[in-house]
């Protein structure tokens, strides 16, 4: 591990102050004290930021629930509204790692997490994203557990987040605070695709920080769940996943949510699903049409190729189990 200097800060204008001047924001630290101990990230300044106001969860006045950015996975997860609101949250938080790791990790510090992509953490490996311009050792290596869509010659590697793909499905915005002021991404352009850029992850930008992620009200009822489908069920990254959040009213699908898991450089939301699905009936027929587009675009890696079949296959058992014909 290098050399580095630690602040402590207790509102956000001395954090902003921090972070334009260089700091590295840090909260639980999961993801980025692993990173700096295998060299892969080398800060020279940590800012810590978890004694900010940023804990809440709260309803919004349209009916859509705002969630700080320092609230824990583990306090998401288990929150009342979250779990009543939109179970597919709280669905993806839940396997998304152990307990102590869910204790610990904010909701802001998960969808900022890196890639688990082995050759980004080995850093005599050639990797675009950690070293532009190097090349990408798994276009051509062990590539079974990468991307098959949004890939590109630079970069192949997945995002690891669940419930990113959940805020993705359901269509959330980023709440960043930044020198410039208060502004709002949406969540599926919050994440970038790796492009020519790869080592440019997300749209923060200089000093910004992230206060908190919003989810918009949503027609009632809403059935939504998480899917996740790994080698072992003991905290293992998805192989593919599947959220899935529908609105069914008269017997008739309303609205229709939908976002991938596991398969892309970002949460993959998937619009033709969505598209096939509104204005039908929910049947098994439907389910297994709909699904059949969930690879539209994918381009397989040689050690990769069943995961087109197997994200059509979750995407159609998540269907099934949420609306309601299993």
């Amino acid at each position: 591990m290098h050399p580095f200097s630690y602040t402590r800060v207790s509102d956000t204008r001395e954090a902003l102050n921090a972070g334009r001047r260089g700091g590295r924001y840090i909260a639980g630290g999961t993801t980025l004290v692993d990173l700096m101990r295998e060299t892969v990230e080398r800060p020279g300044t940590l800012v810590d930021i978890s004694g900010l106001p940023l804990h809440d969860i709260t309803v919004t006045e349209r009916g859509g629930l705002r969630i700080g950015a320092l609230v824990t996975m583990a306090e998401a997860a288990a929150h009342n509204k979250v779990r009543t609101l939109y179970p597919v949250v709280s669905e993806a938080l839940e396997l998304s790692a152990s307990a102590q790791l869910r204790n610990m990790a904010t909701i802001g510090g998960n969808i900022m997490q890196r890639t688990r992509c082995t050759y980004f953490r080995d850093v005599t490996a050639a990797c675009n994203k950690r070293e532009p311009g190097s090349g990408c050792a798994a276009l051509h290596g062990h590539n079974r557990t990468h991307a098959i869509l949004g890939t590109s010659d630079a970069c192949v590697a997945t995002h690891p987040s669940d419930v990113a793909v959940a805020f993705a499905a359901l269509e959330a915005r980023v709440h960043l605070l930044g020198p410039d002021g208060a502004r709002q991404v949406p969540f599926v352009d919050f994440l970038l695709r790796p492009g020519r850029t790869p080592d440019r992850e997300h749209a923060l930008k200089n000093g910004e920080l992230i206060v908190g992620v919003e989810i918009p009200a949503l027609p009632r009822p809403l059935r939504s769940g998480y899917l996740k489908v790994r080698d072992r069920q003991s905290y293992e990254f998805a192989l593919t996943a599947a959220a899935v959040a529908l609105h069914i009213r008269g017997g008739v699908i309303r609205e229709a949510k939908v976002a991938a898991g596991g398969v892309g450089t970002v949460p993959w939301k998937l619009p033709a699903v969505e598209h096939h699905l509104v204005g039908e009936r929910p049947s098994r027929a439907l389910w297994s049409a709909a699904a059949a587009k969930a690879a539209d675009g994918a381009r397989p890696l040689q050690h990769n190729r069943f995961k087109a079949e197997l994200l059509k296959r979750t995407v159609e058992r998540q269907l099934r189990v949420v609306g309601g014909t299993k």
